[in-house]
């Protein structure tokens, strides 16, 4: 049984989100230059190239790469041979997030009472938290700073196994092409299909984790990927809704069992401002 400290986990929560919210990863950069290189509309080129300029300054002077700064969304892999001391876990995820958004002067934009009083809570908490047991005696943390232009198209569809493989390709692209310019665009496309409703919207989100633009391991899987972004990207909507080739960076799709009675299929888009990070303890 391995020992750790409740306060290493708040240390790495803050840092994970305030470097992620500073930071885009060297793949979402690779991907938006070689959206530029490819792109043909002049509107579009040029929206591009203030992207990674914005990518560019963001990094220099470590300020936030978007004024929305997100909703804490993280992701624990606890193994089942780890003990933590020194405070609840859960709460030391919540402690991360509040040094996070006061240290990095990052906007708090969570509210209680969402049907009525819309409270601000001042430090952006709660958290939204996801943990699987795994073996072994480590804790994998990713933070997941999620925007809500994207986040507001996120949509489920429980359709009839009728519907079959084209049935979940038009949904995804009805989905992308009805969100139009709102999830700022160019957008990575989350695609969960399977299990329940709820699982089903986990799957969508945690495809957005993985690097940008690397296909799934399962060639059918990654076949269907291919074949959505191509669908999606030939919309038209382009970058910020400019028009042009590229309106979407990837297509991420993760897959689980289901029911014979249904398909469930969910969509969760994320912007261009990917902002997620992971750390292994």
């Amino acid at each position: 049984m391995r020992e750790m400290d409740s306060k290493m986990v708040t240390e790495t929560i803050s840092t994970l989100l305030q470097d992620g919210c500073y930071h885009l990863s060297d793949d979402v950069i690779t991907a938006l230059r070689q959206a530029y290189e490819r792109e043909e509309s002049p509107a579009a080129r040029n929206v591009l190239a203030k992207l990674l300029e914005n990518a560019e300054t963001a990094a220099r002077d470590e300020i936030p790469l978007c004024q929305d700064t997100g909703m804490a969304v993280v992701f624990l892999e606890l193994g089942q041979d780890v003990h933590i001391i020194g405070g609840d876990l859960y709460e030391a995820v919540q402690e991360g997030v509040r040094r996070a958004y006061a240290r990095g002067y990052l906007r708090k934009s969570v509210v209680v009472k969402p049907f009525s009083a819309r409270i601000n809570t001042r430090d952006n908490t709660p958290a939204v938290i996801h943990t699987t047991i795994v073996p072994g005696e480590k804790l994998k943390i990713t933070a997941l700073s999620k925007g809500f232009g994207s986040e507001n198209m996120s949509r489920l569809a429980m359709l009839t196994p009728a519907g079959g493989r084209q049935g979940v390709i038009d949904f995804v692209v009805k989905c992308v092409d009805e969100a139009g310019a709102n999830p700022c665009p160019p957008v990575i496309v989350g695609v969960g299909i399977g299990g329940t409703a709820e699982k089903c919207m986990l799957l969508a989100k945690q495809a957005l984790l993985r690097r940008v633009g690397e296909p799934h391991a399962d060639s059918e899987v990654a076949g269907l990927e291919s074949e959505i972004l191509k669908r999606v990207n030939d919309l038209g909507i382009g970058a910020m809704g400019y028009g042009g080739r590229i309106t979407a960076l990837a297509v991420h799709v993760e897959v689980f069992p289901t029911h014979i009675a249904s398909l469930p299929v969910a969509v969760n888009l994320q912007c261009h401002s990917v902002r997620h990070r992971e750390a292994t303890l």
